[in-house]
Parts: structure tokens; C-alpha cells; sequence
């Protein structure tokens, strides 16, 4: 068969340890025997990014708001121990961090529904959508270990030079602190984001945070959320025949093992973090999940919304045998084909992304999936694919769909 033409390249962040080895897997075996794949490279991997001082990073940023659309595998965000194992000259920040502060939009997470794989919650019947702001917080802070007694303030000089101080602690020994902030700029832009995706696909909108504690940082996002909906988006959200409402995030956890299923939780940075996580893994897998940031001006940047299976990593590199699930790698692929059809009126490239996402998900539904599939699934006489043989797999189910 003749491939599918591209006629803008879409941006490609490779990453690192057994997410980059399935990457190429991907590639080889699911797109480029279909596709005449365009796309701009950047290396995203720890090694690299250390080698171009995050460099790499920034260019890949960019080079997504020129294009308009980016896929993106999974990266480590290194810790004390990763600086040792990989001898970096510094501790670099999340790439993730730094991709979405630039792009300044909104991660939407949402998990993949199969046959077979029933969510731990008994009562969830539909998907919950996270919508996790994608800027700021702990994800572009400031830290400093205290050695010993002292005074830890806070200080804010104006443009004029006046300083307004406020005491963080006074210190009678070692002791840690973090300076956190947010933009109110960026906060609109997150509120619109939630606003319009839950007309979209007309869906109930939750918000929560802790404003009872965080009287003014938390109370901040609360209040432009409230003013935004009362002045933009009320009469539509009545019309849509959907409601938006807040709640604090002990609430809303609460509600959230409760209910149905079937709305968006909007959660600032580091809550949509930990609670994708949770959702998507009661769920059945954090490998089962959706992961798309868009930007205000409409730029789509889809990855995988879990880690780099570093365990399965070093199994590799001993030459053993892995069986890793690359089903969210696979989405984060279609979902930016997808895109950059729909932007391009290319439906050739729609059709396909359409057509390997249902490949994918029959083959799980018909038995054959990776092992930790295997330990939830509720069907019978299922097969245990290895990393390779689950990716050869579905390109079989995709050839007899295509035929």
C-alpha cells in the first residue's frame, strides 16, 4: 500500500529508559510502514538534556508553538540519586514543567476504556477527565535547605523598589523552605480552558482546591474561576444543560469514589498530578490514560501520562524479558496524528490514528495484552505478551482492519 502523506511535520520529543525503547518500537513497527512520517526531532532524553544544559527542551517548546502539534514520551525528572547515576551537572527541572509553563496551557487526562478491565470503584461507569492547570506551583519553585537558626522571610520589591515582607518562620534549627507562585494570567487561561472543554463535550465541571487553609494562593484561583464562570459562561453552561461547581479537595476526593463517572475535575498543578495518577490507575493501569496539553492559542502537545518504567528499564538491560504496556505511548501518538490531520484536512491521517487506536484496544479486548493487564482483567484464558510481541500484536489487528 502506498503511505499516507504528511504535509506539516509534527514535533517528536523522544525520552528516556523502557518508554524510549518501546518509542522506537512504536515507530518501527505501528507508524512508519504506514505513514511517510514527518516529523521535527528533538531528543528529550536525561542525557541529552544534560549535555545542552535543557537546552533541548526549550528548542523542542518552541519549535511546538511553530507547528502547532507535539508528541512527546515519557522523561525522567531527576532526583539526588538520578544526578549521581547519570553525573549531571545540575539538578535539571521537569521537562513536562518547563514545556507547559512555555505553552502555558491545560493538561487534559482522561482514561482508555476497554472491555475486560472494570475500574477498581465498583459504582464508575464513565471516564473522569482530569483537568490539571499546567503552570506554576511546585513545578517552577524556588527551595532552600536552612542550616541552622534564623529568619526566613518572604519579600516582594515592586517596580518603584518598595518591599512588602512577610515572616515564613523564624527557625531554632535546620530546617527547609519553598517558595511557590502562579500567574493570574495563566489561572484565566486555565479556568477558560476547563470552561469551554466541558461545553464541548458537555460534561458537569468540578474545581477544588484548599482555599480554608490557603486563604489567598488557593482563595486566588477560587475567586477567578467564580468571576470568569458568573461573567462568561454561566448562561452557556445553563444552556448546555451542565453546572459548574466548587468544592475544597478533601470534597471533592470524597465525592469523586462516590459518584458515577462521566465529569471533568479541574485540579491545580501538583493535585492533577497525584489524582490522574489515581484515577487512572483505578481505572485499571496508569499506561490506560490520555494525556493532551492545550495551549490558549491552540497548540496540542500529547504524551503519556506516566513514568519511564525504570524498573522494566534494567530488566531490559539485563537481557530480560519485559512485558511493558505502550497502549498510552500509542495514544499520545495517534492522538498528535489525529491533530495534525484535523489541522491539515488531511483525512487519510485521521482515519489511520482512528484506525490503530481501535486495533489497539481490540487486541486487548480479544485476550492478548501485557502483564499487568493480565492481573486485572476479568477475561478468561487471556495471553501474557512480552513489550515487543504486544506491539507486533496489534500491528496484526491493525493489517486485518486495514485489508
Amino acid at each position: 500500500m502506498e503511505k499516507i502523506k504528511m504535509t506539516t511535520p509534527l514535533v517528536e520529543m523522544d525520552g528516556d529508559e523502557m518508554t524510549r525503547i518501546l518509542w522506537k518500537m512504536i515507530k518501527d513497527d505501528l507508524l512508519l510502514p504506514y505513514i511517510d512520517l514527518k516529523t521535527e526531532y528533538y531528543d528529550l532524553g536525561l542525557v541529552k538534556r544534560n549535555e545542552t544544559n535543557d537546552q533541548v527542551t526549550i528548542d523542542s517548546a518552541n519549535a511546538t508553538k511553530k507547528y502547532g502539534v507535539a508528541v512527546k514520551c515519557a522523561t525522567i525528572t531527576p532526583n539526588a540519586a538520578r544526578v549521581e547515576e547519570y553525573n549531571l551537572k545540575e539538578m535539571w527541572k521537569s521537562p513536562n514543567g518547563t514545556i507547559r509553563a512555555m505553552l502555558d496551557g491545560t493538561v487534559f487526562r482522561a482514561p482508555i476504556i476497554v472491555k475486560g478491565i472494570e475500574p477498581c470503584v465498583k459504582n464508575w461507569e464513565k471516564p473522569i477527565t482530569l483537568a490539571r492547570h499546567a503552570y506554576g506551583d511546585v513545578y517552577k519553585n524556588t527551595e532552600m535547605k536552612i542550616p541552622g537558626p534564623g529568619k526566613a522571610e518572604l519579600v516582594f520589591t515592586d517596580e518603584n523598589g518598595n518591599e512588602t515582607r512577610a515572616t515564613i518562620q523564624e527557625f531554632k534549627g535546620p530546617g527547609i523552605i519553598q517558595g511557590i507562585h502562579n500567574i493570574d494570567k495563566s489561572i484565566e487561561s486555565f479556568a477558560r480552558a476547563c470552561f469551554n472543554y466541558a461545553l464541548d463535550t458537555k460534561q458537569e465541571l468540578w474545581f477544588a482546591t484548599k482555599d480554608t487553609i490557603s486563604k489567598k494562593y488557593d482563595h486566588n484561583f477560587k475567586d477567578i474561576f467564580q468571576e470568569i464562570f458568573d461573567n462568561e459562561y454561566k448562561e452557556k453552561f445553563e444552556a448546555a444543560g451542565i453546572t459548574y461547581f466548587y468544592t475544597l479537595i478533601d470534597d471533592a476526593v470524597a465525592r469523586v469514589m462516590k459518584s458515577k463517572g462521566g465529569f471533568i475535575w479541574a485540579c491545580k498543578n501538583y493535585d492533577g498530578d497525584v489524582m490522574s495518577d489515581m484515577v487512572s490507575s483505578a481505572f485499571g493501569s496508569l499506561a490506560m490514560m490520555t494525556s493532551v496539553l492545550v495551549s490558549p492559542d491552540g497548540v496540542y502537545e500529547y504524551e503519556a501520562a506516566h513514568g519511564t518504567v525504570q524498573r522494566h528499564y534494567y530488566k531490559h538491560l539485563k537481557g530480560e524479558e519485559t512485558s511493558t504496556n505502550s497502549v498510552a505511548t500509542i495514544f499520545a501518538w495517534t492522538g498528535a496524528l489525529r491533530k495534525r490531520g484535523e489541522l491539515d484536512g488531511n483525512a487519510e491521517l485521521v482515519s489511520f490514528a482512528d484506525m490503530l487506536e481501535k486495533a489497539t484496544i481490540k487486541t486487548i479486548e480479544s485476550g492478548k495484552m501485557t502483564k499487568d493487564l493480565a492481573l486485572i482483567t476479568s477475561l478468561k484464558d487471556v495471553t501474557v505478551l512480552n513489550s515487543e510481541n504486544f506491539i507486533k500484536e496489534i500491528k496484526n489487528t491493525l493489517d486485518e482492519l486495514m485489508k
